[in-house]
């Protein structure tokens, strides 16, 4: 494990070069389903993209989690309306620092207060850097288990699956961020049922 440092910021040029502004759903399509890894479309209420100069580079979108009991989970029935999960991050070449910039930037777009939960994938070999370097708060890492299959035989969190077929799902490290001022940040906080880790996950 490393401590969780606080991030510093980003070159001058970053942000002369990029911007991140709101996108539409329908451009999210193109992205998702033809570079990230699950080639799947999640719930999207949110999606932002980054542009360098003129030109779309990468997205990233916020959703509500596929999951109705996640929401109350996280803070608990008073605070389950607020919580949504980055869901999707995909970047065309995917440069230094650009991640982290498009991260930081679309948290500081969406609506306030907001829970943001996010989880990298054990089996992509992914820790969350980039969760670690933009400051979210490290809860721990979910249990591997199994699925029902869906009809499309992927996985089907909501019981319409076939119960006899089931597919594994990888262990996760989940990842937990704040919106909001400074009161309800804390409120949130305060309301978070998992335990905040002193030390992010590492090779």
């Amino acid at each position: 494990m490393t401590s969780c440092n606080k991030f510093i910021g980003w070159p001058d040029q970053m942000n002369t070069k990029y911007s991140v502004v709101e996108i539409p759903y329908e451009a999210t399509k193109e992205w998702i389903l033809n570079i990230h890894y699950a080639k799947r479309m999640p719930s999207i209420s949110y999606a932002y993209g980054l542009y360098l100069y003129d030109e779309m580079v990468g997205m990233v979108s916020y959703g509500s989690p596929a999951s109705p009991w996640l929401c109350k989970g996280i803070c608990g029935e008073e605070h389950k309306s607020d919580v949504i999960e980055l869901n999707r991050l995909v970047l065309k070449d995917n440069l230094p620092n650009e991640a982290s910039f498009l991260v930081a930037k679309s948290l500081k777009l969406l609506p306030q207060p907001k829970v943001v939960v996010s989880y990298a994938d054990t089996a992509q070999d992914h820790l969350g850097i980039i969760y670690q370097a933009t400051n979210f708060l490290f809860t721990g890492t979910t249990k591997a288990r199994t699925d029902m299959a869906g009809k499309d035989g992927k996985h089907s969190r909501h019981h319409l699956g076939d119960r006899t077929k089931r597919i594994p799902r990888s262990a996760k490290h989940r990842y937990v961020y704040f919106i909001g001022n400074k009161k309800q940040k804390k409120v949130l906080r305060n309301a978070l049922r998992y335990e905040i880790h002193d030390t992010y996950p590492k090779f």
